[in-house]
């Protein structure tokens, strides 16, 4: 019986080696989406012979120079600002299609992830994503949060579009 050592960066839960590889194969533009203990960042990559080339990033704090109120920066990981990141990356990128990258993030119904997602396929790209994972529209659109910050959220959403 022999035991196999495992990759430094699996060990670190920074790499998913199988689902990079099939990833690669695919030779696919993909969207990679990571979160941060402040900002989502979203970034569309290519790869060609395993090295990996970002084309362009946009991450939620970026929302702040298309009208987010600056009092409102600590939410910039919500779950509307994940949408209205993914809209964001959409209009910037245009039209095409790609592979939704979400790293070693867990697999979450209704999550983030899965927002921004939402903000890509209504900003136009095509990505096969399976619609029930996305969160609800009053989470998107911020009903469960206050008077203003949904007005904010609204006024953001048209400057986007």
């Amino acid at each position: 019986m022999s035991l196999r050592t495992l990759k430094r960066r699996r060990l670190e839960k920074k790499t998913d080696y199988k689902s990079r590889i099939g990833m690669l194969k695919s030779k696919t533009p993909r969207i990679a989406i990571r979160k941060t203990n402040k900002y989502l960042i979203v970034q569309l990559i290519e790869s060609k012979e395993a090295q990996d080339k970002i084309i362009t990033g946009v991450t939620s704090k970026d929302l702040l120079e298309n009208g987010w109120n600056e009092k409102f920066k600590g939410s910039l990981k919500s779950t509307p600002a994940a949408y209205l990141t993914g809209l964001l990356m959409a209009k910037k990128i245009g039209k095409g299609k790609f592979i939704l990258d979400i790293g070693m993030a867990k697999n979450v119904k209704g999550s983030r992830i899965y927002a921004v997602a939402k903000g890509l396929v209504d900003g136009g790209l095509n990505i096969n994503v399976n619609k029930s994972v996305y969160p609800s529209e009053e989470r998107i659109n911020g009903e469960h949060l206050k008077e203003e910050v949904k007005a904010m959220i609204k006024k953001v959403r048209e400057k986007i579009k």
